[in-house]
C-alpha cells in the first residue's frame, strides 16, 4: 500500500520533539520506551510516511498499545492533534498489516452486528448476565487467556427490569427552558441505565423537555478509536438524521468519550463533503452534562445531598476525554461545589488515564490493569471513600479495579449526585 495514506504526514510535522508529552503518557510511564510515547509514535509514523520504516507487525503493535487518552494534547505547546493522527493510522493499518481471520470476525460482530443495534445489545447484555449468574462466564474466561480475565472483571450486569430504556419524551418538571436531547448510548442502557435515568430526571427538574431521538444507539466513538472509520461514518450519518429534526436543541451527553467524538464528528468527512458541514453544525449543539447543569445549579436555591447518599469523603476523577478531549475541567467542579453535604478531597494527577480507554480494557486487560494500579494508589492515598466520574468506561474500570483490590469504596456518576440533590429539594 501507499504509506502516505497510512499516516497523516502533514499533522506529524507539527511535532517539535520537545518531550513535554512523555511523562503524561501512561504507556511511556509503564515501559520507559521512547517508541511507546506520543513523540516516539509520531517519529514512527513519520518514518513510515518517508519510507524509512516498513509498516510491519511491530509498528501496528505500537499503534494499538496507545490508550488514545489525549493527555499529551493538553501539554503540547505545538498543538499536535495526536488523537486525530492515531485514528487516521488505525483506520488504515489493516491494509498494511492484515488482521487474523478470527480478529476480523470478532471486529465485525462487535462493531457491525452488536454496537449499532439495540436488540443485539439487549441480547448481548442478557447473555453476559446469564454467564455471570450461572458462573459460565468465569469458567469460559479461564480458556480465553488475558482477554478472558477482562470479561470476568466486568461488574454485574443488572437484570432486564433495571435496564429499561428511556421514554422518548420526559416533560419538564421545573420552569420550562425548552428541549434538550439525550444520547442514550450503547453501553449505558445495559450497564448504567440508572445513570441515564438520573440524567433525565435531573434535566427535567431543571426545566428541560428531554427527548431521546428514535433509532439512535451508538455514536461511533468506539469504531473511530479502533480503526473502523467506515462504520463510524455510517453511525455519524444516522445520528445527524435523527437529531436534525429537533432544530437547535442541545444534545446532552453523559459519556465523556461519546461527547468528545460528537464534538469532532466533522473530522470523519472530507472537506467539500456535504455531511461535513452538517456535522459541524451538529457539533455546536453537543454539550457535556456538566456544561449544561453547572450554570443552572448556580442560579438554583442551595441544594443538599441526603445524609448517607455516598460514603465520605469523595473525590473527583477527570475522564480523559472530558478534560483532554473536550477541555471541560471547571464545570464538573462547579457542579460539585453546589451540592451541600458533599465533603471533597483532591485526587493526585486526577487528569491521568485510569486505563479504561473504551474497549482497551477488554482488548489489552493486562496493560489496562497496570495503568489502573497507578490511579488506584493515588485514590487510596487521597483517603476518599467515593470516586465521582462522568464516563461509563471510567466507571466500569474503577468499579472493577476496586473490587479486585477488595475495596468497599463507591463509584458514582456526577448525574446521580445531582439527581439525588434535586430530588431531595
Amino acid at each position: 500500500m501507499d504509506a502516505s495514506t497510512l499516516v497523516d504526514y502533514a499533522k506529524s510535522l507539527d511535532c517539535i520533539h520537545c518531550g513535554l508529552c512523555l511523562q503524561t503518557c501512561p504507556t511511556f510511564r509503564l515501559t520507559g520506551a521512547e517508541a511507546s510515547s506520543p513523540r516516539g509514535r509520531i517519529h514512527l509514523m513519520r518514518a513510515v510516511a518517508e519510507a524509512r520504516l516498513e509498516p510491519n507487525a511491530d509498528f501496528a503493535e505500537e499503534m494499538e498499545f496507545c490508550l488514545l487518552c489525549r493527555h499529551c494534547e493538553s501539554v503540547c505547546p505545538a498543538g499536535v492533534q495526536f488523537g486525530a493522527m492515531m485514528e487516521h493510522t488505525r483506520g488504515h493499518i489493516a491494509e498494511a498489516v492484515p488482521r487474523s481471520a478470527l480478529a476480523r470476525v470478532l471486529r465485525w460482530l462487535g462493531f457491525r452486528a452488536v454496537l449499532p443495534h439495540r436488540l443485539a445489545l439487549r441480547a448481548f447484555g442478557s447473555l453476559l448476565r446469564l454467564g455471570q449468574v450461572t458462573g459460565g462466564l468465569r469458567l469460559a474466561a479461564r480458556f480465553l487467556g488475558p482477554r478472558g480475565r477482562g470479561l470476568s472483571d466486568l461488574p454485574a450486569v443488572p437484570p432486564l427490569s433495571a435496564r429499561r430504556l428511556l421514554p422518548a419524551r420526559t416533560p419538564a418538571a421545573g420552569a420550562p427552558r425548552g428541549q434538550a436531547l439525550l444520547l442514550e448510548g450503547c453501553v449505558m442502557p445495559e450497564l448504567f441505565a440508572r445513570v441515564n435515568r438520573a440524567t433525565v430526571r435531573s434535566l427535567a427538574r431543571l426545566g428541560f423537555d428531554v427527548r431521546v431521538p428514535a433509532g439512535l444507539t451508538c455514536c461511533g466513538s468506539l469504531h473511530a478509536h479502533n480503526g473502523d472509520l467506515a462504520g463510524a461514518r455510517v453511525l455519524a450519518r444516522r445520528m445527524l438524521e435523527a437529531c436534525e429534526p429537533f432544530g437547535d436543541a442541545p444534545m446532552v451527553v453523559n459519556s465523556a468519550g461519546c461527547g468528545a467524538h460528537m464534538k469532532e464528528l466533522h473530522h470523519l468527512f472530507e472537506a467539500g463533503d456535504p455531511w461535513r458541514a452538517r456535522a459541524e453544525r451538529f457539533a455546536q449543539r453537543v454539550r457535556d452534562y456538566s456544561e449544561v447543569v453547572a450554570p443552572l445549579l448556580e442560579e438554583h436555591p442551595p441544594l443538599a445531598l441526603p445524609a448517607g447518599t455516598v460514603p465520605l469523603p469523595a473525590t473527583w476523577d477527570d475522564p480523559c476525554h472530558l478534560c483532554h478531549g473536550q477541555g471541560v475541567r471547571a464545570e464538573p467542579r462547579r457542579v460539585l461545589a453546589r451540592l451541600g453535604g458533599l465533603a471533597l478531597v483532591p485526587l493526585e494527577q486526577s487528569e491521568s488515564c485510569c486505563g479504561s480507554a473504551g474497549i482497551y480494557s477488554l482488548l489489552r486487560p493486562e496493560d489496562s490493569r497496570a495503568v489502573f494500579e497507578l490511579r488506584r494508589a493515588a485514590f487510596e492515598a487521597s483517603g476518599a471513600r467515593t470516586l465521582i466520574t462522568a464516563n461509563p468506561g471510567c466507571q466500569l474500570q474503577w468499579e472493577s479495579g476496586l473490587r479486585r483490590a477488595h475495596s468497599d469504596a463507591r463509584v458514582v456518576h456526577l448525574a446521580e449526585l445531582v439527581d439525588r440533590a434535586l430530588g431531595q429539594g
